[in-house]
């Protein structure tokens, strides 16, 4: 028994344009949203209040583009490509950027060539254990700028 020529065909076309062929090629990406990026802000920006520290806060997508950003009374003028670069490493760098500075204090040089700051104050902003942005604050001490980034980051809710 030969099988239908029609069948056949028409079982070879259901295949190739079912979904589960074309979503197989697809994600789902979460996305940092405006309020997202503010509550991240502003937790940040509440944490360094409450110890009375100057800082700027940036806060970035995962590929580290700018999102939001706020400079406090006070902070310098240099904390503000600070805080921007903190957040776009540990964004694309899916790690805190505090991992980098220790790579060059345990001697491995080459991590200099990365485009990265290699300074503690960038925190990767992670939703259901995907990274989905970062934020990065500059104008006190490192472990400070990490203490208000993972307030901020902390503020971030699926």
């Amino acid at each position: 028994m030969r099988p239908d020529p029609f069948a056949l065909c028409l079982a070879l076309c259901l295949a190739v344009t079912t979904p589960r062929a074309v979503t197989a090629q697809l994600s789902d990406t979460k996305v940092l949203t405006l309020d997202a990026t503010k509550a991240a802000l502003a937790a940040a920006e509440a944490e360094a209040r409450r110890n009375g520290w100057a800082v700027s806060i940036a806060v970035v997508d995962a590929h580290g583009e700018l999102l939001g950003f706020a400079r406090m009374d006070g902070a310098s003028l240099l904390s503000i490509e600070i805080s921007q670069r903190k957040a776009a490493t540990s964004a694309r760098g899916k790690r805190p950027s505090k991992e980098y500075a220790d790579r060059i204090t345990q001697g491995n040089l080459a991590t200099l060539a990365l485009d990265v700051m290699p300074l503690e104050g960038g925190v990767p902003i992670v939703v259901n254990g995907i990274v989905v942005g970062g934020i990065g604050v500059s104008g006190v001490t490192s472990a400070q700028d990490a203490q208000c980034a993972a307030a901020g980051a902390a503020a971030v809710k699926p």
